[in-house]
């Protein structure tokens, strides 16, 4: 047992420096996009509706920083969704049992991404509304 004033233990999964470190992070990443595209029907739809939406900001008769306004507000909500589905699966994790604060933290990762929703929309409507 850990002596309550010792610094914390880093992680066993951790020890790789410079590009090896870069790679693996890469390999990680490509990996959690794998599985949040295979496992999570809501990272699907809002993948199909980046798929739309980011060429179409491209054609979007506004200045670059409109488009990237657009694109960014897209890849914004891919970015919550990833985490809502990182908090949901840690939670599934720990216990599937019902407890109020695994329904709190799965709650408030549903918000987040709703907000990043009604974001996308919002900056959507200011930029070709004017």
């Amino acid at each position: 047992m850990e002596h309550p004033h010792s610094p914390p233990q880093e992680s066993p999964f951790k020890g790789k420096t410079g590009l090896a470190r870069i790679w693996n992070a890469f390999r990680y990443s490509l990996a959690g996009l794998r599985a949040a595209f295979t496992h999570e029907d809501a990272f699907r739809q809002e993948c199909l509706l980046a798929a739309i939406l980011i060429p179409a900001a491209l054609f979007v008769p506004t200045s670059g920083i409109g488009k990237a306004l657009l694109i960014g507000s897209t890849l914004l909500v891919l970015v919550v969704e990833l985490l809502n589905s990182a908090i949901e699966a840690t939670v599934d994790r720990v216990s599937l049992e019902r407890h109020s604060l695994a329904k709190r933290a799965k709650d408030i990762g549903s918000a987040a991404v709703l907000l990043s929703l009604l974001n996308l929309a919002a900056v959507w409507a200011l930029v070709l509304l004017g």
